[in-house]
């Protein structure tokens, strides 16, 4: 191996990507930039770069094991690894000049203490006393004030309450987690606890429709709001923040507008891909935002998709959502679409048989809104006709959102089946064996595994005693030719995948 800081970062992130999740290693390892390689006499230290004093916290808190073991596998024992965290210069109009600090990783299995995040990009990058997150029975209360509803009605200057526009229903506790959510939700909750202080400010979180955005980045409002963590909570779509402002503007009362929205600790705009394209909305939305952050606002972002897709959106808003953390949400996979069914079964009073949640966690995937209607809809249905909520019904039910009701067989079930139809043993087929009934069964399993599931020929392979992809090419090539010449070959064949397929339905 090449001995130069890039060639040796690379092949570092070889062994990453192996021990990592897909979304993690794009999040968390891609942004990071190798920039020196020096030998000593008692260390070698590569030096890289990060990109905010959050990716070092996170780093040394979630992977300093794996970094400590993989750089010792590339380098040696003499490894050392440093990081240095350069924050650059946006643009002229933020105000902000940058900053540049250097770390060293930790060199014992001792978390490292967790300082607290400068409020504003114009304050300096300092080391500062640790402090943990307070618990939520640490925080103080605050005193009500008068609730002003609407962002015209400011009387003067002086500290307001506003009407939060939150949905009480959409707190953590009610948020499903799982791996296609679990980065967006840990960080919307560190958010929540100490709104405007960490790294992550502005805090966007993309993804396709119905996959629980809004309800995750209310949740960061709601539990703010129950812990006092921030005093003024404002929730509000893109589309209302652009319809108040022109209103702003038709009634000529647009610093009245800016100066309410400058006077929110926490400000969640839900679906700014609505922004694309409203040049004067953006302007304005731009200037809310810099004297916000700058004033160590906390500001909470969604979007359909991420922010550089958007159509229509000016590069210094794009600049300003890369100063924080950015995340997506994933559709749910199949253990957490179960969990949020049965959620929502028991928030509806509703009792349903494990298959039957099962049966619609299969077929639904596209989204949580979809899912969670399909379960209304089998209910309702059920109620009304005064019928047994069972898969027969499921698949009657909601037959137009399940586009493909087959479920995918293992190849143990294939072997199985096979199995059952030549009367032999499943470890049969398995074994070295060359009895000639067997080689059939086994050829025959092969076939079928080829034709009713994803599995490459190599890994077909080995689930037949570790054989080799040769061998499964010439068993599937075997059962078509005595297909085309024996009649009575090719109707049993149609009768094993008949009862296969009626398996996979």
């Amino acid at each position: 191996m090449e001995r130069t800081p890039e060639a040796v970062w690379k092949a570092c992130l070889e062994i990453i990507r192996d021990n990592v999740s897909r979304q993690s290693y794009k999040t968390w390892f891609e942004p990071i930039k190798p920039l020196s390689l020096v030998e000593e006499a008692e260390q070698i230290k590569l030096t890289v770069q990060l990109p905010s004093r959050f990716y070092y916290e996170w780093l040394e808190e979630h992977y300093y094991s794996l970094l400590r073991k993989t750089i010792t596998k590339v380098l040696g024992p003499r490894a050392r690894l440093f990081y240095k965290i350069v924050i650059e210069k946006e643009d002229p109009e933020s105000g902000f000049e940058g900053a540049t600090m250097s770390l060293p990783a930790r060199t014992t299995e001792e978390p490292p203490p967790v300082p607290r995040p400068v409020a504003s990009r114009q304050e300096p990058l300092e080391e500062t006393t640790p402090t943990a997150l307070l618990p939520p029975s640490a925080a103080e209360p605050r005193k009500a004030e008068p609730v002003i509803a609407h962002p015209f009605a400011i009387p003067g200057i002086r500290r307001i309450q506003v009407d939060s526009n939150l949905d009480p229903d959409y707190t953590f506790d009610r948020f499903i987690e799982g791996d296609c959510n679990r980065l967006a939700r840990s960080a919307a909750l560190a958010i929540a606890k100490q709104p405007g202080t960490t790294s992550f400010n502005p805090f966007l979180v993309y993804g396709g429709v119905g996959l629980g955005k809004t309800h995750l980045i209310q949740a960061i409002g709601n539990y703010a709001r129950q812990y006092r963590t921030a005093e003024t909570i404002l929730y509000v779509s893109s589309e209302r923040f652009t319809n108040e402002f022109v209103q702003a503007i038709q009634h000529n009362r647009i610093s009245e507008f800016s100066m309410f929205y400058r006077q929110i600790d926490l400000l969640i705009v839900d679906d700014i891909q609505f922004f694309g394209g409203k040049e004067k909305t953006q302007e304005e939305f731009f200037h809310i935002f810099n004297a916000l952050h700058q004033a160590g606002k906390q500001i909470v972002l969604s979007a359909d998709r991420p922010p550089r897709e958007i159509p229509g959106i000016e590069e210094r808003l794009l600049s300003r959502f890369q100063w924080g953390l950015t995340v997506d949400v994933q559709p749910p996979d199949l253990e957490t679409r179960i969990a949020i069914l049965r959620r929502k079964a028991e928030d509806e009073g509703i009792e349903l048989k494990d298959e039957v949640i099962e049966f619609i966690a299969h077929h639904i995937k596209s989204n949580i809104r979809e899912l969670e209607g399909a379960l209304l809809r089998l209910v309702a249905h059920s109620a009304f006709h005064k019928c047994e909520t069972d898969i027969n019904l499921a698949r009657e039910v909601l037959r137009d959102l399940i586009k493909d009701t087959r479920v995918t067989l293992t190849v143990e079930e294939i072997q199985q089946i096979v199995c059952e139809y030549f009367r032999i043993p499943p470890d049969q087929v398995r074994a070295k064996t060359r009895k000639r009934e067997v080689v059939q069964a086994r050829q025959v399993a092969m076939y079928f595994c080829k034709h009713f599931t994803q599995h490459s020929l190599k890994s077909i392979g080995l689930y037949f005693g570790g054989r080799d992809h040769s061998t499964v090419i010439h068993a599937i090539q075997s059962v078509q030719d005595q297909m085309e010449t024996d009649p009575n070959f090719r109707e049993l064949i149609e009768a094993l995948q008949h009862k296969i397929s009626l398996r996979s339905r």
